[in-house]
């Protein structure tokens, strides 16, 4: 099966958006949160509060998700923030009367049993592939395909396969 292309992803290229999810749930690990300066898809700057991701693109954290963050975490404090997992999903909010794409983050906080199970899965999958073609196309269906660990052994089998 073929992955389609969201155009998004072709002008979004420095942070995880919901159309990045395709759909699902996808957990990810904290490893620091920063305020950096971001140009919008109108072209103007701002500040934004930014979550750099384990294995992921950064994920841009607004208001709403900040506080499910605190919530689940138990601190307001960015700094107790990292090493921490969330789970992101794409969902649909209102912004100036126009029904728009967006993550957020689920109010619970993830299992780490749960995050490595989604990691070995997607490894299973690419390691069942048996031609380049085949591991092109599950690589680009996999949850975790900017995942350090998904990528090398990407990397790997690609190596070995014709």
């Amino acid at each position: 099966m073929s992955e389609k292309t969201h155009w998004k992803q072709l002008v979004n290229l420095d942070y995880i958006g919901a159309y990045s999810l395709q759909g699902q749930d996808l957990t990810v690990e904290i490893v620091k949160v920063e305020v950096k300066r971001v140009k919008g898809e109108n072209g103007k700057e701002e500040d934004c509060t930014v979550a750099s991701l384990k294995g992921q693109k950064p994920f841009i954290v607004n208001r709403t998700n900040a506080k499910i963050i605190t919530k689940i975490h138990g601190s307001p404090y960015i700094e107790d923030w990292e090493g921490k997992k969330i789970t992101l999903y794409p969902t649909t909010t209102k912004v100036a009367g126009e029904t728009v794409e967006c993550l957020r983050v689920r109010p619970i906080a993830p299992k780490q049993e749960t995050f490595d199970s989604e990691i070995a899965a997607d490894e299973a999958k690419l390691r069942e592939c048996k031609t380049l073609n085949e591991l092109k196309d599950t690589f680009q269906n996999l949850r975790h395909r900017s995942d350090t660990k998904i990528i090398a052994v990407k990397d790997e089998l690609k190596a070995v396969l014709r």
